[in-house]
């Protein structure tokens, strides 16, 4: 479990790393031409061996069971830089906002809708399919899941806040949910393998447990098929921050973002390159009435990888101001979880969230949160000096 008061985005203080190096990259997930064994010298060291291949293989071993053209759509944005949050196949606030992004970089009418004018301009990924199936590598079973423990003081003696389950870690990787893997892996076999084994031996199906599938290492199932996911390991020096890449799916080429602008009312966040092209959007959580987005003009101070946290109690209006300061350890379940981005205003960042599902949901203490993925994607895009304004 995590502090349920620290889901929200939080003011606080954090030490500072280096901004690893970004360029463009090519939505499609695929490397640029280069030779089979670069690419596989940079697939060993960077992405895992579950990131895209689109094109490797003439169609999928396992057809799906259904076409699902609105995850296929969340799917082609997400890889595009315009993120919905959760890829979960259904409408709502993320998808509005990234069809909106998109539509303005290509301006197009900004309906937010899947209208006909922008199918048409998404066509041209058309041959990306909604989901993928993979094979859960055998290394993920060396690692040890643990529920956390509500109490800072408890949580301040961990090494890492960490993923609580395998499929949480699983959900991340894929910019999704427990639940929605399940649905796409009904009784642990990926939707469309019928009665055929989705994994060295079969799993038990959701309905007979009343739980969902338990899913580990070898096991066959159906993912959605984000992209963009290869990371250099030449551009990625700090060996913890890759591992939170490959971690979380996301690539180590981005965009490099001259300004950042977020608007409270929408709740998303555009990223600009220096020719002011709209280049990355992603869905935001702000501020609340008792903590208020700071409206004006800031810039970034500097970035945080793996942060750890100091948590403050003096900081919170809704903390016994009695409780004792605690510094908590790193990772995906860290209040802020794997990114701290510093703003000039002090005690404001922008920062990830153990709760992807509530981006764009819930109200914060006054800072912006995204997903751990979205995060990290931001992380990559700016340096200290970029401007950023926040909007009503």
């Amino acid at each position: 479990m995590r502090l349920p008061i620290l889901t929200a985005c939080l003011p606080l203080a954090l030490a500072l790393t280096g901004l690893a190096a970004c360029n463009d990259r090519d939505p499609s997930g695929e490397p640029d031409a280069k030779s089979a064994d670069s690419r596989s010298k940079a697939a060993a060291g960077g992405a895992d061996s579950m990131a895209a291949r689109d094109g490797a293989v003439a169609g999928d071993e396992i057809p799906d069971s259904e076409a699902r053209p609105i995850m296929q759509a969340q799917v082609v944005l997400d890889r595009l830089g315009f993120s919905v949050g959760v890829v979960d196949g259904k409408p709502g606030r993320g998808l509005a906002n990234a069809v909106r992004a998109f539509q303005q970089s290509r301006e197009l009418p900004e309906t937010g809708e899947l209208d006909e004018a922008t199918r048409r301009a998404l066509a041209e990924w058309s041959q990306i399919p909604a989901t993928r199936v993979v094979t859960i590598p055998d290394d993920w079973g060396a690692r040890t899941f643990t529920v956390l423990p509500d109490d800072a003081a408890q949580q301040a003696k961990l090494d890492e806040l960490g993923y609580e389950s395998f499929a949480e870690k699983l959900a991340e990787r894929f910019h999704t949910t427990p639940e929605v893997l399940a649905a796409l892996n009904p009784g642990g076999r990926p939707a469309g393998a019928g009665g055929t084994t989705g994994a060295p031996a079969a799993a038990p199906s959701a309905e007979a447990t009343g739980a969902p599938p338990a899913f580990r290492p070898g096991q066959q199932i159906r993912v959605p098929n984000i992209g963009a996911d290869r990371i250099d390991p030449s551009r990625v020096d700090n060996t913890a921050w890759r591992d939170t890449l490959r971690a979380l799916g996301v690539g180590s080429e981005q965009p490099q973002a001259a300004r950042i602008v977020v608007e409270e009312a929408a709740g998303w966040l555009h990223v600009f390159d220096a020719e002011d092209r709209l280049v990355a959007a992603f869905t935001v959580t702000t501020g609340s009435r008792r903590d208020p987005l700071p409206i004006g003009d800031w810039s970034v101070k500097g970035v945080a990888r793996n942060p750890t946290f100091v948590y403050n109690p003096e900081l919170f209006w809704d903390v016994d101001d009695s409780e004792d300061k605690q510094h908590l350890p790193p990772g995906p379940n860290s209040p802020v979880g794997v990114v701290w981005i510093d703003l000039s205003k002090e005690h404001y960042g922008i920062h990830g969230t153990p709760e992807p599902q509530l981006i764009g949901q819930t109200q914060s203490h006054g800072c912006v949160r995204l997903t751990n993925w979205d995060a990290a994607r931001l992380a990559q895009m700016v340096r200290p000096g970029v401007k950023v304004e926040f909007r009503r």
